[in-house]
């Protein structure tokens, strides 16, 4: 991470500052998330959110950080949709306050999150953007990440279901353990 920045595991009690994050950040993450009801930008939406996303954390399901500078959240990362057997793998989503672009947090968030997966035993990491989103895709070519495919209208997202460039990065060739 950059000087001053942290990633630290979600806990309950980040609520509030998840709740203040998402609503400083809504114009910026509109574009690249699905469409939110307006309680997602309470305080009383994200308990509720995070309190599912830490239950699938416990399940296996996920893995979720934060990123944060001088005590304010800044960031997002996670391992989501974890899955064991053959294909041992798991996705990366991540998004980066507007007031911190340009830091290298992105990349060095998904960097972590590589290596906490590299740990866990799995054997690739994937990540899928907007065709459009040019940023994101530098961000995943610059950790190790390669193109691997176009999924034709593979998320709803911001209102209408998008194509979306498909990146994968092999973590290892040994078996599963």
């Amino acid at each position: 991470m950059p000087e001053g920045y942290v990633v630290r595991a979600l806990r309950e009690a980040d609520a509030p500052a998840l709740a203040s994050a998402y609503a400083r950040n809504r114009t910026h993450l509109e574009p690249w998330d699905p469409r939110r009801d307006e309680s997602f930008y309470t305080e009383q939406g994200q308990r509720v959110a995070v309190h599912q996303q830490l239950s699938a954390v416990r399940m296996g399901l996920m893995v979720a950080w934060l990123v944060v500078k001088d005590g304010e959240l800044v960031g997002r990362v996670n391992l989501n949709n974890i899955v064991r057997g053959a294909l041992h793998s798991a996705a990366v989503g991540y998004w980066v306050d507007a007031a911190h672009l340009g830091r290298g947090l992105a990349t060095a968030a998904v960097e972590h999150a590589v290596e906490e997966a590299r740990s866990m035993g799995l054997h690739r990491v994937e990540a899928g953007t907007l065709l459009h989103n040019a940023a994101s895709q530098a961000v995943l070519r610059k950790c190790g990440f390669t193109e691997y495919g176009l999924a034709p209208r593979y998320l709803f997202i911001a209102g209408l279901w998008q194509d979306h460039r498909l990146f994968q990065r092999i973590l290892h060739d040994e078996p599963p353990a």
